[in-house]
């Protein structure tokens, strides 16, 4: 495994995957898409993920509950047996714990067969009075968490996961949590985005220029970030998380979308069931408050369930295909705790859904008349 400090002079092995529908049995190499413009106007290369459907990190992280290592390896097996070729962790998702297990699994793997994402801006620290458990109160890590945007920030924590994964390099890397819904930020979220302005985003520049990794954005649950990002930087590929769903999307695909066409910007989309609400789970997205589910989605996601079963489609199914349909999503990850879960993913991006169940929803003004729906 690569050093620590030995890590920077290495570049990612490979070039970029090929595209190969929603999974790939292997991924080839393709150049990166380019077209785009800078701030200065002068036209640059954007790394965008080929392999159009992935594997999310938080379940495998003990985000919702108590996975123990062995369902966590099945998971990743399952997932990798049925052509799973992209994942997608966070030092955050467990505080090391989701690293830890897809590295375990994807170190003994060609590292030329799968893309992998992680997350910078959330440092651990091991401490013996760690609060970790008042975050991930099901995970056993005994790291505490330091937000730091800076430059030096950002090395240290993309070499903390090259460790922690036992690899030499990363795909593509997000800016985490870096909006308004992250309550944990020491200063409001503006000032902590100005840190990354000066410090992480050129620092990830330069690591795609020395190869280090092959493109970078921001990962966050709300869109002024990714506007101000898109508008301010030259980010390649943006995590659109809680933002694209069937129960919350006109935002994005109204307000989002168009500034990152104009900029040549792709997304990674999210968790597109609302961290499992569409599906049936007691809770809406993510925080200690996600049980508080507003009474206007429980509403929708009733009507929801009775177009569905008018047309005999799953919802899940509609959910995760729906998200994967506009032409600026690159990708697609969804989490799974199980095999059954992955299993149950990788069937859906390949189910037939009937043209008549998505007019019905613009009928009833349960998605928007605009919204691209798969063919």
């Amino acid at each position: 495994m690569t050093s620590r400090r030995g890590f920077l002079g290495i570049a990612a092995a490979g070039s970029a995957l090929a595209a190969g529908g929603f999974t790939a049995s292997r991924p080839g190499s393709a150049a990166p898409e380019t077209g785009a413009q800078s701030g200065a106007g002068e036209p640059t290369g954007h790394y965008i993920p080929s392999v159009k459907f992935g594997l999310g990190g938080v379940p495998l992280g003990n985000e919702f509950e108590v996975v123990t290592d062995e369902e966590a390896y099945k998971t990743l097996d399952a997932a990798w047996s049925a052509g799973v070729r992209y994942y997608d962790v966070s030092p955050w998702y467990g505080l090391g714990l989701a690293e830890r297990r897809f590295g375990n699994y994807l170190h003994n793997r060609n590292r030329d067969e799968y893309i992998i994402s992680s997350k910078v801006g959330k440092l651990l620290k091991a401490s013996k009075q760690n609060n970790g458990r008042s975050n991930f109160p099901f995970s056993p890590s005994p790291n505490n968490v330091v937000f730091d945007y800076s430059a030096d920030g950002v090395r240290r924590s993309v070499e903390d996961s090259l460790q922690r994964l036992g690899i030499s390099g990363l795909d593509i890397v997000f800016v985490h949590d870096i909006s308004s819904d992250n309550k944990l930020l020491p200063t409001p979220w503006q000032q902590q985005f100005e840190i990354a302005l000066k410090g992480a985003f050129p620092a990830l520049a330069r690591m795609k220029e020395q190869g280090i990794i092959r493109g970078w954005g921001i990962g966050v649950n709300t869109p002024e970030p990714i506007l101000r990002v898109i508008q301010e930087a030259d980010p390649d590929v943006c995590l659109l998380a809680s933002q694209y769903s069937l129960i919350d999307h006109a935002n994005a695909l109204n307000n989002v979308f168009p500034v990152a066409r104009q900029r040549n910007v792709k997304f990674v989309i999210g968790s597109s069931l609302n961290a499992g609400f569409i599906s049936g789970s007691p809770r809406y997205n993510y925080g200690k408050d996600a049980w508080d589910i507003p009474r206007k989605y429980i509403e929708k996601r009733e009507k929801l369930r009775a177009v569905a079963a008018q047309y005999g489609v799953d919802l899940r199914t509609a959910a995760l295909r729906f998200s994967a349909a506009p032409d600026v999503a690159a990708a697609l990850i969804v989490g799974a705790r199980s095999e059954e879960q992955i299993l149950a993913n990788v069937t859906s991006m390949q189910a037939t859904i009937p043209p008549d169940f998505w007019a019905e929803l613009k009928r009833q003004k349960l998605i928007e008349q605009n919204a691209p729906t798969p063919s």
